[in-house]
């Protein structure tokens, strides 16, 4: 990292991670072209989930190459009498693996529901008999995570 003095704590990551709304996520297609797209994802231990149709560019990427970055983005704040934001963020390195045991993949998707709808899980098991068969699960085991942040300077 150039900015070593905006460079955070793993665990500085981690709660960055945990907290985002949304990620990005890139990988590269057979042709060796970048490609990224935004995801929902949940973390359990070292891995992340996320949830996605079982066909479409992403999975042909995914197959082709399992190699994966996730940016994720947490607090922001712009500065514009600064010309800057404040900001926190964390990059993830690893390999990406589709789930298809049910168990594993209930699980996931009930830990993205307890995340993004808390307050709906009185119908997570009707939605899971309705979609669980078109629905792709797949997981990423974290291999390296970073942290970084800019904080306003004390006046």
């Amino acid at each position: 990292m150039r900015r070593k003095d905006r460079e955070r704590s793993k665990d500085f990551a981690i709660s960055v991670l945990d907290k985002c709304e949304w990620s990005v996520i890139s990988m590269v297609d057979k042709d060796g072209l970048p490609y990224c797209v935004p995801i929902s994802t949940v973390r359990e231990n070292n891995e992340i989930y996320f949830h996605t149709a079982k066909v479409g560019f992403k999975i042909d990427c995914l197959n082709s190459n399992p190699n994966v970055c996730i940016s994720c983005v947490g607090n922001t704040n712009l500065l514009p009498e600064e010309f800057s934001t404040e900001y926190e963020s964390a990059i993830i390195r690893g390999k990406a693996f589709e789930i298809t045991e049910d168990s594993e993949k209930i699980h996931a998707l009930k830990l993205l529901c307890e995340k993004y709808a808390p307050k709906n899980m009185e119908n997570f098991t009707g939605a899971i008999e309705r979609s669980l068969a078109r629905t792709g699960i797949w997981k990423i085991k974290i291999e390296s995570i970073t942290g970084k942040a800019k904080e306003r300077k004390p006046q």
